[in-house]
C-alpha cells in the first residue's frame, strides 16, 4: 500500500518541509549523526548566475492557447538537484511571456506558510502504539532529522515528510523543489503569484481512508521507507522529469507498483482525478480573466485522459507539447 502513499503524499511533504524550514531555523538543524545526507545548500550568486547561463530544459511544458492568447502548463517535481531548478531556454521563454504564476501552493506567500502551519497544528490523530512510535523516531534518526522539526505532526504527516526526504543521499532534496525556484523567480519578477489551491485541501490528501486503519497505513510506510524501496523509486521519478521522458511518465502505473488494490486506487484518485477538474478550472478562469498564465504543477496532473492537458483540451484550448530544447 506505502508504494502509493508514499508518492501520493510526496508533494504534500515537500510543501510541508519546505514551510517548515522557511518558518523555523530550527527546523532545519541536524542532530549529530554518522552518515547523515548532505544538508542542502542556498547557492552562492556565482552559482546562481551559472546555473541560469548553463540550464537546460527539464521536465515537461505546454503551450495552452484560447482566445488568441497563449498560457503554459508546466510539469514540476516537488523535490529535485540543485542543477535542475534552473529553467532551461524554453521554460524560460514560457515563463517571461506569462504575467501570472499559478503554484498549486506558493510556499515563499508568508500568510499561506502560516495558514500550513496553523492547519498542521489544528489536525488530530490518535495516537500510535509505542512500538510504531519507536520505529518513527528511528526512522527520523536514521534520517538525520531533528526532533524538532516532527514535533508536533501526527504520525501521516511524519510518514509523509521522511518519505519526502530518503533521496537527499543522492542529492534529490525538497529545498530545491522546482516549485520552490518557479515561486522564487516569480516573486523576483514582481509576477501575479497565486495559489490554486489551500494547505486545508492538500493535507486532506492525508485524510486516514475509513477502510484502513492508522495504524496499518504507518505500519506500512515505515516498511517502505526501512526496506530501502522508497529510495530507488524516487530516484526514477525525477530522473525521468530530468530527462523529460514524456513515454515513461505515461506508463507511471505500469512500473509504479502503486495500484494493487483498491486502497492504492482511492488513494491514487484522491491524489490526482479527484483535484484535477478544479486545477483545470482554476487556470481556465484566469486565462479567461485575461491572465497569460504560467501554472507550474507536479508531473503526475498531466498524464492520462484526466491529466491537466486532457481537461484543458476538452475545455476548448489549443494544446501542444513544447519539446525540450536539446
Amino acid at each position: 500500500m506505502l508504494a502509493s502513499f508514499t508518492r501520493a503524499t510526496l508533494r504534500v511533504a515537500a510543501a510541508l518541509v519546505g514551510v517548515l524550514a522557511l518558518a523555523s531555523p530550527a527546523a532545519g538543524a541536524t542532530p549529530p549523526a554518522a552518515n547523515c545526507p548532505p544538508t542542502a545548500q542556498a547557492p552562492s550568486p556565482d552559482a546562481v548566475q551559472a546555473g541560469m547561463r548553463n540550464a537546460r530544459d527539464r521536465g515537461f511544458l505546454w503551450r495552452i492557447a484560447k482566445d488568441g492568447r497563449s498560457s503554459y502548463l508546466y510539469g514540476t517535481v516537488h523535490v529535485a538537484k540543485l542543477d535542475w531548478a534552473f529553467p532551461g531556454p524554453k521554460t524560460m521563454q514560457a515563463f517571461n511571456a506569462s504575467d501570472t504564476v499559478a503554484l498549486e501552493l506558493d510556499l515563499l506567500d508568508p500568510a499561506l506558510q502560516r495558514r500550513m502551519v496553523e492547519a498542521i497544528a489544528a489536525r488530530r490523530e490518535p495516537a500510535l502504539p509505542a512500538p510504531l512510535t519507536q520505529r518513527l523516531q528511528r526512522q527520523a534518526q536514521a534520517e538525520c532529522i531533528a526532533p524538532e522539526t516532527l514535533a508536533g505532526l501526527g504520525p501521516m504527516l511524519q510518514i509523509a515528510t521522511l518519505s519526502s526526504l530518503v533521496g537527499r543521499r543522492d542529492g534529490i532534496d525538497p529545498a530545491y523543489g522546482i516549485d520552490l525556484y518557479i515561486a522564487g523567480l516569480a516573486h523576483a519578477a514582481k509576477k501575479n503569484t497565486v495559489s490554486l489551491e489551500t494547505p486545508e485541501l492538500q493535507l486532506d490528501t492525508l485524510a486516514s481512508d475509513p477502510d484502513m486503519p492508522l495504524d496499518a497505513l504507518v505500519e506500512s510506510g515505515l516498511d517502505e521507507l526501512e526496506s530501502g524501496r522508497a529510495r530507488p523509486l524516487l530516484n526514477r521519478l525525477v530522473r525521468i522529469w530530468a530527462e523529460a521522458d514524456d513515454a515513461e511518465l505515461g506508463r507511471y502505473e505500469s512500473w509504479c507498483d502503486c495500484l494493487k488494490t483498491e486502497a492504492d486506487r482511492r488513494a491514487m484518485r484522491r491524489m490526482l482525478d479527484d483535484r484535477n477538474p478544479a486545477l483545470a478550472a482554476s487556470i481556465d478562469a484566469l486565462h479567461a480573466g485575461g491572465k497569460q498564465v504560467f501554472a507550474a504543477i507536479g508531473s503526475l496532473h498531466m498524464i492520462g485522459p484526466n491529466g491537466l492537458p486532457a481537461l484543458l483540451a476538452k475545455r476548448g484550448y489549443q494544446v501542444e507539447r513544447i519539446e525540450p530544447a536539446r
